[in-house]
This record gives C-alpha cells, sequence and structure tokens, in this order.
C-alpha cells in the first residue's frame, strides 16, 4: 500500500501548491487553465478508448454498462447528490472539478493496473509514476478549482485500496480482459468529462458511473455459471 499512500501525498501536496497559484491568477488566466483541463481530458479520455478498444473481446459490453448504468445513475441522480454535498461547503464549479480529478486519478490504465502490480509482484513502478502524473494533474486542477480538489485524494485511497486487496484476494483468477473493458469504459467517461469543462455538451458523468461495475459482474455471471 505505499506506492498508494504516495499517490494519495502528491494529490495532496499539488492541490494545496494549486491552490497557493489560483489565489494570484487573474481570471483570463484561469480561464485558459480550464481548457488547458478541458483539452487533457479529452485527449486521455480517447486515448484510454483508442489504446484498448482494439483488445476488447466483448464490442458490445461497453454499450450495454453504458445503457445500464447511465439508467441506474439516473435512478439515483448521483450528479445532484454529489453537487449538493459539495455545495454545502464550497461556491462556484468545485463539483465539475473534483469530479473530473476522480474520473482522471481513478479511472486510468496506472491506477488500475499499479495496484495490481503491486499486489501480485511487489512492484510500485506504476503507482509511482502514476503519483507524479497526478501531483502535476492536482497542481493545475486546484488552481482552477481551488483546494478542495485535494478530497479527490480520499476517494483514490479507497479506490487503489479495494483494487489491491481484492487483486490479493482473487491473484490466480484475475481477468485482464475485465481490466480492458472497465479501462475502455472509464476513459469515455473521462472524455465526458473533458467536453463538459470546455462547455461543448453537458454530460451528467456521474450518473454514468455505475457502468463501472456492469463488467465486473458480468465476468462473474461468465464464472460462475462457466460460460
Amino acid at each position: 500500500m505505499f506506492g498508494t499512500v504516495f499517490n494519495v501525498l502528491m494529490i495532496i501536496v499539488g492541490s494545496i501548491i494549486g491552490s497557493v497559484f489560483k489565489k494570484g491568477i487573474k481570471n483570463e488566466y484561469q480561464e485558459i487553465l480550464m481548457q488547458s483541463m478541458g483539452l487533457a481530458a479529452t485527449a486521455l479520455g480517447i486515448n484510454a478508448i483508442v489504446q484498448h478498444m482494439p483488445s476488447s473481446k466483448y464490442p458490445v459490453l461497453f454499450i450495454v454498462s453504458l445503457a445500464i448504468g447511465g439508467l441506474i445513475g439516473q435512478k439515483i441522480n448521483l450528479e445532484m447528490k454529489f453537487s449538493n454535498i459539495v455545495n454545502r461547503f464550497s461556491k462556484g464549479n468545485l463539483a465539475e472539478g473534483l469530479s473530473t480529478a476522480i474520473l482522471l486519478f481513478c479511472i486510468g490504465s496506472l491506477s488500475i493496473l499499479g495496484p495490481v502490480e503491486a499486489a501480485l509482484k511487489g512492484d510500485l513502478t506504476y503507482l509511482f509514476a502514476n503519483g507524479m502524473l497526478d501531483g502535476i494533474t492536482s497542481i493545475v486542477l486546484a488552481s482552477t478549482f481551488g483546494l478542495g480538489i485535494a478530497f479527490s485524494a480520499l476517494v483514490l485511497f479507497c479506490w487503489q485500496g479495494s483494487i489491491y486487496l481484492i487483486a490479493k484476494l482473487i491473484e490466480n483468477s484475475l481477468n485482464t480482459d475485465l481490466m480492458n473493458e472497465v479501462t475502455i469504459i472509464g476513459g469515455i467517461l473521462i472524455l465526458c468529462s473533458g467536453l463538459s469543462i470546455l462547455g461543448i455538451k453537458k454530460f451528467k458523468t456521474l450518473n454514468l458511473l455505475p457502468s463501472l461495475a456492469i463488467p465486473p459482474l458480468m465476468f462473474l455471471i461468465i464464472f460462475v455459471f462457466n460460460l
């Protein structure tokens, strides 16, 4: 778990540095930083999709997952509940920034593969690399959205910690195809966040978040019934 702790600390430190910069940045510079983050998130999302889509053995799964997950998320209305909670403690667009930060930090190849490599091989290379990238990203995010971005570190800790424990428990049956499908859906969600930040189209990204749970359920069904 040391690699995950390092990742968390880098996000917190980066958020503090970025929030200090925010105080001295004029509105026009904050606007260009937000556009930069929107473009970066869009590019990262497209990269994840293009990189992992050709390796998918279930090319329709991401469509089914987004449809079912979107309906579940809309029924619960995660987007509104998340915004209401964040807005109690902060003004402005922190909710949008925080949801983007959570997706960028958690739904990426390094953030998923890192805990798995640490659990199975004791290799922290991916987590250290991810920590450095997240630290830099958190500086830019916090300089745009404020210190509240640091709260994403808590979500990251729970996310990577869960993956680490699951990998330890099922290390003999962990399926790389499952991780591939989750990464494709994650890339789509990151792309949605990027387009929302750029103002091209406002997506209810958090309402699509349950989509990430559909591939694990499907693989579990296949495993149980030997399909």
